[in-house]
């Protein structure tokens, strides 16, 4: 069954604490020093917890990319057009992006998805799923439709189903779109009442006079549409991306279908934090990739209340810190699914200090 928003929103339930403690219990057991892997045990522990079992497995996952165009460009926001959207789509399906191949390396599938590029794309691996061609140029008008933002998050909840049905185990969202640093840093301002100059940067190397217009381009698109920061929907249909909602959808179907989500970077944990918005019990199945580089990246992981595993100052986008983060989480699995205990390996156990 395909859910709608709502039906998605009733279906999250709590992760299972029982498993969390077991998987705890098993790092406890192993000849390793009481919480030396920290975060990426901590995260493990957190899977076993979504996935209700103790010993989890994330050998089946995929990065889902959402392609989509931003009529904010029109005001000079970017340094280059959003006809660099369809480019790159295009690569994406040709598995030539630099998500797709590093994907490829870790055995990870990609799959890219037309949300809403602003141009018909080319490409038999790409997903159809366009809502609009772009959306509106924000500091004019509302960015899309409400129900066009509903629709959105809808595409990414059937994906993330789609992702449980095809018996994948863990799911990361990522994007591509000119202009999604700007429309990620309205959303952020907007939910958060954070200064449009503090969560806003230069994305793709805008110079300083192009920031200073990306700044007004937001206060002005603000300023015009008054966004309710009390209901999520209101702020991504008015200043939001078509990606971004894609995103948050996928997020939301991802929890009701019982799957953890590795986040990318600013425009995934803007997109995060539209789903937890709307549902909280979200935030359980997230765990954060990396700490992106744009200034927004670290107020939306602390209002996430996420710690992330990497922080390296990366800020490409497409979902490639997720990915990263992924190898990362096969190496911590390597050692929890095959060191011995401290009894098999002879060794006195290590006993927490008082």
């Amino acid at each position: 069954m395909v859910m709608d928003l709502q039906q998605t929103i009733a279906a999250v339930r709590p992760p299972c604490e029982q498993s969390r403690a077991a998987a705890a219990e098993r790092f406890s057991d192993i000849a390793i020093p009481l919480g030396s892997l920290g975060l990426l045990q901590d995260a493990v522990a957190q899977i076993a917890a979504i996935r209700r079992t103790p010993r989890p497995s994330i050998k089946k996952r995929a990065v889902v990319m959402f392609c989509a165009d931003n009529g904010v460009v029109a005001q000079g926001v970017t340094q280059c057009g959003q006809e660099v959207t369809a480019t790159v789509t295009e690569n994406m399906g040709r598995g030539k992006s630099t998500v797709c191949l590093m994907a490829q390396h870790i055995g990870m599938d990609s799959f890219p998805v037309d949300i809403g590029v602003a141009r018909d794309v080319q490409g038999e691996r790409i997903l159809r799923r366009k809502i609009r061609y772009g959306t509106a140029n924000m500091t004019k008008e509302p960015a899309m439709a409400r129900q066009e933002a509903v629709r959105a998050i809808e595409v990414g909840i059937s994906l993330a189903e789609w992702c449980a049905s095809e018996g994948y185990d863990l799911i990361c969202g990522g994007e591509m779109g000119i202009g999604n640093t700007t429309t990620s840093a309205a959303v952020t301002a907007a939910l958060t009442g954070a200064a449009v100059e503090t969560v806003t940067g230069r994305g793709a190397g805008l110079s300083t006079e192009g920031l200073q217009r990306k700044v007004r381009a937001i206060e002005t698109a603000l300023a015009l549409h008054q966004p309710d920061p009390n209901d999520p929907i209101d702020v991504l249909h008015k200043v939001g991306g078509l990606d971004i909602a894609g995103m948050a959808g996928l997020y939301l179907g991802a929890a009701a279908c019982g799957l953890p989500v590795v986040l990318d970077g600013v425009i995934s944990c803007a997109a995060a934090l539209i789903a937890v918005r709307l549902c909280p019990e979200v935030r359980g199945y997230l765990l954060a990739g990396h700490r992106s580089e744009e200034p927004a990246g670290k107020l939306l992981l602390d209002e996430l209340g996420l710690h992330p595993f990497i922080s390296a100052g990366m800020r490409l986008g497409e979902g490639t810190g997720a990915v990263a983060a992924v190898s990362l989480l096969d190496l911590v699995m390597a050692a929890y699914n095959g060191m011995p205990s401290f009894a098999e390996a002879g060794v006195e156990a290590y006993q927490p200090l008082t």
